[in-house]
């Protein structure tokens, strides 16, 4: 439940389902969320054999910093924040449609903005709260909205157009074409929160095991409920059709097609579970978001003052989010622009691309690290999975940079061009100043990627790029959820090899892949 709780499913199914049918006008969007839940079924082998050398396991960066280098480490976090924060602000488009027509059944008819200040308003003040608070929302909210998703599917298979059911939109050669790889990149967006097991990584007795049993069995619910709703709505509105009636209902096509055939109130509730489905999904990343820069700024890498908390709960980094979602929301209300296209749809896409780029630096992290040492694990965990993962992954990376226009259905050259090259920017940014840190702040340097601050780092023989240091007693930093295996404790000096200047984009030739939490909360 706690992976699926961050991924929102009513959120996906309601949200971006319509918008893959009706804006990049793909029928392939069933094939797309199949495939993509298998290849990262894959590279969570490798990940959660990885999971248990590494000290912060629930993050994407730590992968990185553990495989690769400090420096890769480093933009690899950059990265992280930039996507998460695209995906988070992206919600609160969608979020403020939902509200308005959720509210309108009761008459009440206001603006999308208002509602989405309103929905920024909650965030904010429940982003300063505990997350073994929010998370008991969260868990009743999805429980809600995947009954919902359940009722609505079986209504629509149970009424085809024609009179007859038909798999049309489940043909694998429609991923065969610049529009449905460019699909790819919405269903990693999707699944965006499967990692979430990873968090508890050091307190499984076996990780290898359960910690990919849990990811395994959310993915799999993903796909079904995800691929089984695209294909239910193709169903029930034909496969012939279905684009042209997506294109017409974006906002609330999962609601219109099965509206003749339910009670009205039945539908309705839909709609208002749409609205807090979307909610979820906004304070989930708003928590991803903020124990990322939490965590960062712990370690020295962020400015100290983003690492300041109250209770542990990230009090400046939630804060700082919050100002910067405020920001674009007052930006787009003032340009008067599309909150489902140009905000939700935009935003989720663009931080749906920085996410892969995560997962493709995390399979090389995990391959390399691996081949430096076996660890004791199979073939299969240690080698095949992972190069198997990380060719897939980059591959997939790699045709959905090319074909993000065809994702995005625009030849805006700005809006083509700026998310990818915004990641290889911030990317490129974290690994000199990584290299920076090296130089000028050792302690800083050697405490990438252990959550932990610079004076108590977690060091063990098996880093790539350890800088000797003498042995400091601290007294234990309080941990947050994202860090659940406790503060390291002092150790002796030891000396290691300092790390090249390796800190470069990672390739595979140079290295290999890693992995990580935002997250994602979703």
């Amino acid at each position: 439940m706690i992976a699926v709780s961050a991924m929102t499913p009513l959120t996906v199914v309601a949200g971006a389902l319509p918008l893959g049918y009706g804006e990049v006008r793909e029928k392939g969007i069933p094939v797309a969320y199949v495939l993509v839940a298998i290849v990262l079924a894959i590279f969570t082998v490798g990940l959660t054999a990885m999971a248990r050398h590494v000290p912060n396991s629930g993050a994407f960066y730590a992968y990185a910093a553990k495989g690769l280098s400090r420096p890769a480490g480093v933009g690899t976090a950059f990265v992280a924040l930039l996507a998460y924060n695209a995906m988070q602000i992206g919600l609160y488009g969608a979020f403020g449609v939902a509200a308005h027509n959720a509210a309108a059944i009761f008459g009440l008819k206001m603006s999308w903005i208002v509602w989405a200040l309103l929905g920024w308003a909650l965030v904010s003040f429940l982003g300063l709260r505990q997350i073994d608070f929010n998370a008991r929302i969260l868990t009743v909210l999805v429980c809600a909205e995947v009954l919902i998703v359940l009722i609505f599917d079986a209504v629509m298979l149970g009424h085809p157009a024609g009179g007859s059911v038909t798999a049309d939109t489940l043909n694998p050669g429609l991923i065969a074409s610049a529009g449905g790889v460019s699909l790819l990149v919405g269903a990693v967006a999707g699944m965006v929160g499967f990692e979430s097991p990873l968090v508890y990584a050091a307190e499984a007795r076996d990780p290898r095991r359960t910690v990919a049993r849990a990811i395994f069995m959310t993915l799999g619910v993903a796909a079904i409920v995800y691929g089984g709703s695209a294909w239910a709505m193709s169903v029930v509105a034909g496969p012939d059709r279905i684009i042209d009636v997506a294109a017409q209902y974006l906002n609330d096509l999962f609601f219109v097609l099965p509206d003749p055939y339910l009670p009205g109130a039945l539908v309705d509730l839909g709609r208002i579970f749409f609205a807090t489905s979307l909610f979820a999904a906004m304070l989930a990343f708003h928590h991803t978001v903020a124990r990322y820069a939490l965590t960062v700024a712990r370690e020295g890498v962020l400015p100290p003052a983003l690492a300041r908390t109250r209770d542990d709960v990230p009090v400046a980094a939630s804060s700082a989010q919050s100002a910067l979602a405020l920001v674009v929301l007052l930006i787009f209300a003032a340009l008067v622009l599309n909150p489902t296209t140009d905000l939700f749809f935009f935003g989720t896409v663009s931080g749906g691309l920085g996410v892969l780029v995560l997962m493709a630096i995390a399979s090389l992290a995990v391959v390399r690290f691996f081949r430096r040492d076996a660890h004791g694990e199979t073939t299969w965990r240690r080698t095949v999975a992972p190069w198997i993962a990380a060719v897939f992954l980059i591959l997939m990376l790699l045709l959905s940079v090319v074909f993000f226009g065809d994702l995005l259905d625009s030849d805006n050259l700005v809006k083509v061009y700026l998310p990818p090259v915004a990641f290889l920017a911030v990317y490129l940014l974290g690994v000199r100043w990584g290299r920076r840190l090296r130089r000028d702040r050792p302690p800083v340097y050697a405490a990438i990627g252990t959550g932990l601050p610079p004076e108590n780092p977690t060091t063990t023989p098996e880093d790539p790029d350890t800088v000797r240091r003498e042995p400091r007693a601290t007294a234990p930093h309080p941990r947050d959820a994202e860090h659940p295996s406790g503060p390291a404790t002092p150790v002796a000096p030891e000396t290691e090899t300092a790390a090249p200047a390796d800190g470069a984009t990672p390739t595979p030739e140079a290295a290999g892949p890693e992995t990580g939490k935002p997250p994602t909360g979703t």
